[in-house]
């Protein structure tokens, strides 16, 4: 089965989701699983290694987010067919801070020195929301490093989120902050002051938050998957719009808000099956 489709037609979805409800369960394989911390550019960076494959698929994370909540749900789906380098970005969970404040650029880099020091020349790389707009930064600074790439939920302009969307960053709080996240954060590095810096920053990343001009997008040459919730704080046209200008670049629209089509922070339950369709699209697209 191949998807030369710019968009996921709704009967398409349907026959993948059926061929996740028909599929039998995997025999249980316990999958090797390496964690590790690198000293790279200034700070000490945590990542995971789980599974074999011939081209390592390296998952990057949301903001505010750990390995486990963007891809708790997702990582285990996709390590049973690839080997998965998953990385926590500066002053989130288990990675150290620097004496700068956070950029897309600067997360770009500190990926790409990450490839490096586990010597891997070339990897797939999947990005979720601030993860999908670092994604096409290393696109942009570091193309030799990328097999193919997917931006879930990623923006490159302003006027690509939901409306408010800088009104409502301009005014939040601590306190408005996703319990979920925050529990996760100190679950795993239990330092209010670092659960407290990193929403700092985080925040004030996206208040400066800069458009990458269309040329720039354009001159991407990775081959690459968009996709998107229908109900996504990234809008849809905004991510067709980005799909358009990488040439031969593919787009998938599916139901949901953002990250619940891939079971982001723990939003699905047993019986929702959407993350197992998900990971379907995902393998047949990185094949």
């Amino acid at each position: 089965m191949t998807f030369n489709l710019r968009i996921l037609p709704a009967f398409l979805m349907l026959l993948i989701m059926g061929q996740a409800f028909a599929q039998k369960p995997k025999d249980k394989v316990k999958i090797l699983t390496i964690t590790g911390t690198a000293a790279i550019n200034g700070i000490t960076m945590y990542y995971e290694i789980h599974g074999k494959g011939s081209i390592p698929l390296v998952l990057i994370h949301g903001g505010g987010s750990t390995i486990q909540t963007s891809f708790g749900v997702l990582l285990p789906l996709l390590a049973a067919d690839h080997q998965i380098i998953a990385v926590e970005l500066q002053a989130h969970g288990r990675t150290s801070d620097r004496n700068a404040p956070e950029s897309f650029e600067q997360d770009a880099d500190d990926v790409a020195a990450l490839l490096n020091y586990l010597k891997v020349a070339k990897a797939n790389i999947i990005g979720f929301s601030n993860g999908g707009t670092t994604t096409l930064q290393i696109a942009i600074r570091h193309p030799k490093l990328i097999n193919k790439m997917v931006v879930i939920s990623g923006a490159y302009k302003r006027d690509g989120f939901m409306p408010g969307f800088f009104d409502f960053m301009k005014t939040a709080t601590f306190e408005s902050m996703p319990q979920p996240l925050k529990d996760a954060y100190l679950n795993v590095t239990p330092n209010p002051a670092g659960l407290l810096n990193m929403f700092n920053k985080d925040k004030q990343r996206m208040i400066d938050f800069k458009d990458i001009s269309d040329d720039v997008i354009g001159n991407i040459k990775v081959p690459a998957l968009f996709m998107v919730a229908d109900k996504d704080v990234i809008t849809i046209e905004h991510t067709v719009a980005m799909s358009r200008l990488i040439q031969g670049s593919k787009l998938i629209v599916l139901p949901g808000v953002h990250g619940q089509f891939f079971g982001e922070m723990g939003s699905v339950n047993d019986s929702n099956k959407t993350p197992q369709a998900t990971a379907i699209l995902l393998n047949e697209y990185l094949k």
